[in-house]
């Protein structure tokens, strides 16, 4: 499921530029963008929102006095040129604090900790099936805990960076981790690195063209450098 965004600055360049930001990543969805403080508190009273990117200082009504009469507490990344504002910002559930300019870097290291702070994705089901100890399993840095992950269920891995992003058989996770690290530390007969954003389990691959591989009916793309020893395995299958 998407994760609801909403954009609220006085600047039009800033929302701006945080909807091209947010565009970029298909697990973020902008359900509202706003200029205006005033009409953006009334909308938010109506339309609940899992994070909103947030200014401080705006005419007439800043962005703590916007978040305190709201009758539920969404996550919060604030976006604001002014430093002094970090302390007072934590009196809410805020996830990160950018300072402009803003780099589509540190945009993506914002999101990496709005996944390890969201608790719904990784929320181990009450009910939990005997661990089957002749399956090979891996433990990942997820938020504050190390969640343990059946190899034979990740169907591939994307990179963000300085995190990663692990799609299994029952969703995904986000771990702190560099996507070069796994590759070494994936086994090799099981795990391949077809781009340099993404590996990809070789049990669950579904088909193979010129140019992408797919899985779980997902196309991924096949980086120019890493198709030559992608053929040389697929012909040793």
């Amino acid at each position: 499921m998407a994760i609801r965004c909403f954009v609220l600055d006085d600047e039009p360049l800033a929302t701006n530029l945080l909807q091209d930001y947010i565009s970029r990543l298909p697990d973020l969805e902008l359900v509202g963008i706003s200029n205006s403080p005033s009409q953006a508190l009334g909308t938010l009273q109506q339309m609940m929102v899992d994070v909103i990117f947030l200014d401080i200082q705006m005419p007439r009504l800043t962005g703590f006095d916007l978040l305190r009469p709201l009758s539920y507490r969404p996550k919060v990344i604030f976006t604001t040129a002014f430093r002094e504002y970090a302390l007072e910002s934590y009196e809410f559930d805020v996830v990160d604090f950018l300072v402009k300019p803003i780099s589509f870097e540190r945009f993506l290291q914002s999101i990496g900790k709005l996944y390890r702070f969201s608790a719904v994705p990784f929320t181990q089901p009450e009910v939990q099936e005997q661990p089957n100890t002749t399956r090979d399993y891996q433990y990942f840095k997820v938020d504050k805990e190390m969640v343990r992950l059946y190899l034979d269920d990740i169907l591939w891995i994307e990179s963000l960076k300085d995190y990663v992003r692990i799609h299994t058989v029952s969703g995904s996770l986000v771990s702190y981790l560099r996507i070069s690290y796994l590759e070494e530390k994936l086994p090799p007969n099981r795990f391949i690195r077809i781009h340099k954003s993404f590996i990809v389990a070789l049990n669950h691959v579904q088909a193979v063209s010129a140019t992408y591989i797919r899985v779980n009916n997902v196309e991924i793309p096949i980086g120019r450098i890493y198709k030559a020893k992608l053929d040389e395995i697929l012909q040793k299958k």
